[in-house]
């Protein structure tokens, strides 16, 4: 079609019969779900919705949304809501970004036990990192963290990983005053690595224990003692991997860059090049080899086979806040660093674009002063439907 551009609707619409030919007998519900939402996504069979200018005769119809967290269409306007309630816990000072990954031999098993599995890594890393910073060998403070987890490879494999966003600094651990890290150094990657592959380990072992771990299909011989015990042995001989960039920006620069993270999908509409003959192409960067840029092809039952090891539980939470921005005692916590920091709640109206605000606050294309409403909505059945102004799909959420 011209003028289109490609998007991962396109590949489901054309493909999904032949994918759950293939692959039918082994999704969840929940992947189903996802299947279906992506390809109905602002399309009629989700019905329109009709928005009208409070200040001039602007209207407009759209399609209504799915609200899908893992379309790639839905995170947009989602994500901007997020940064926006995000940008008053920000603090002035600089940010450290510190990625926890996992071992190759680990993500078969991760992928069978995905609600348990990726809690045991939000626990192990946040423990790591709240551990580390406390040993006075090391900040001697206690920090805050925001974590957030992406399950994904830029190849669509199965690579499941945080990726935390840490002010560079904590609360001494009387209270009493505000630490900071060094300029260009924040937590040794060493100790955070085995610390956290100690913590996972164990984590992983109890649950054995306690029979919690599914072992099916390739991994059924790990159901017996002597070969889990065996695989943890191994593990505990390598050396994993923890990266760590050096503190950067301030809140301003922290906002694009969990922009970039938060509200990711496995692959964005972005990155598709071309569909043709069942095989889709796309791009992607080899992070083994110094993240080159190329083109990947892929036949096109196999990709959204890829982007469907990707769909998290029901109801996981995906971004999760640690230590000082745990939500439980978050505004008292703020405060205090303020008040040792002698700063003052970010005004946030500055954080964000001119196009994310216009988005966020509804504005009118036409007349520039006006706000959108939703006055109608009309259903897939062609029934008509007044409502509310909020009360419609178009307002994606995560």
């Amino acid at each position: 079609m011209t003028g289109h551009r490609l998007e991962v609707a396109d590949v489901f619409h054309a493909h999904q019969n032949q994918f759950l030919q293939r692959w039918g007998h082994v999704l969840s519900e929940q992947q189903r779900k996802v299947l279906r939402d992506i390809g109905r996504c602002r399309t009629a069979a989700l019905g329109t919705h009709l928005e009208r200018c409070d200040r001039c005769d602007y209207e407009t119809v759209a399609y209504d949304s799915c609200r899908n967290r893992h379309c790639p269409k839905c995170q947009s306007s989602a994500r901007d809501r997020w940064l926006l309630k995000q940008a008053s816990s920000l603090l002035p000072v600089p940010y450290a970004h510190v990625v926890f990954t996992v071992p190759d031999q680990l993500v078969p098993l991760a992928l069978r036990n995905q609600r348990l599995f990726y809690s045991l890594l939000f626990r192990a890393a946040s423990e790591t990192l709240l551990e580390v910073a406390a040993d006075p060998r090391h900040l001697g403070a206690r920090i805050g963290m925001l974590a957030v987890l992406h399950t994904w490879s830029q190849n669509l494999g199965h690579h499941p990983h945080l990726h935390c966003l840490v002010p560079a600094g904590g609360l001494a651990l009387d209270r009493s005053r505000w630490v900071r890290s060094r300029p260009n150094f924040f937590l040794p990657v060493r100790v955070l690595s085995r610390m956290f592959r100690g913590k996972l380990l164990a984590f992983l072992k109890q649950s054995y224990r306690h029979d919690e771990l599914r072992f099916s299909g390739t991994l059924a011989g790990l159901s017996q003692p002597r070969a889990f015990n065996s695989l943890l042995s191994t593990l505990r001989g390598k050396e994993w991997v923890v990266y760590s960039k050096p503190p950067f920006g301030g809140p301003e620069h922290v906002l694009k860059y969990l922009a970039r993270y938060t509200h990711r999908v496995a692959i964005s509409n972005g990155r598709l090049l071309s569909l043709y003959n069942g095989q889709v192409r796309f791009r992607w960067r080899d992070s083994r080899h110094n993240n080159r840029s190329g083109v990947m092809t892929l036949d096109a039952v196999e990709f959204i086979r890829r982007f469907m090891l990707h769909v998290l539980p029901a109801g996981f939470v995906k971004i999760r806040h640690f230590g000082l921005l745990a939500n439980r005692n978050r505004s008292q916590a703020l405060a205090l660093c303020r008040s040792h920091l002698h700063a003052t709640t970010p005004d946030v109206s500055t954080l964000l674009t001119e196009p994310q605000k216009s988005v966020l606050n509804r504005s009118c294309p036409q007349c520039k002063r006006g706000t959108l409403h939703v006055v109608a909505r009309q259903l897939s059945d062609g029934t008509a439907n007044p409502c509310a102004p909020l009360a419609c799909a178009h307002f994606d959420s995560s």
